[in-house]
């Protein structure tokens, strides 16, 4: 499916979509993901930055983005590269929890 097809269907809240992006991890299960594995769990990370996502999103999405090839300094790289969307709050916010994530809690340094 063409990035305007799914651009269209998302504007129309396609739930079918929706749905199926949940299940399968990508937009459709006819056609490989554009984006690979690695950067999925890294993208998938930096939003969980952005809502403030709970600890076991984070050590979820850190095992997959481990799984998928990312060392921790690129999972940690995640916090600094959204400061300027996100804002620093919301990654002071998120460090602990990636922390904890990644198997070292910030709080026994």
């Amino acid at each position: 499916m063409e990035y305007i097809d799914l651009l269209r269907r998302l504007s129309l809240h396609d739930e079918r979509l929706a749905a199926d992006t949940c299940r399968a991890g990508s937009p459709s299960d006819e056609q490989a993901p554009v984006l690979d594995a690695r950067t999925q769990a890294l993208v998938r990370l930096g939003a969980l930055i952005a809502v403030g996502g709970a600890v076991p999103s984070y050590g979820a999405q850190a095992d997959a983005a481990v799984a998928a090839g990312a060392t921790a300094d690129q999972i940690v790289e995640v916090l600094l590269t959204v400061i300027p969307v996100v804002g620093l709050p919301c990654v002071v916010a998120a460090a602990p929890k990636l922390s904890l994530a990644l198997g070292h809690d910030v709080d026994d340094a």
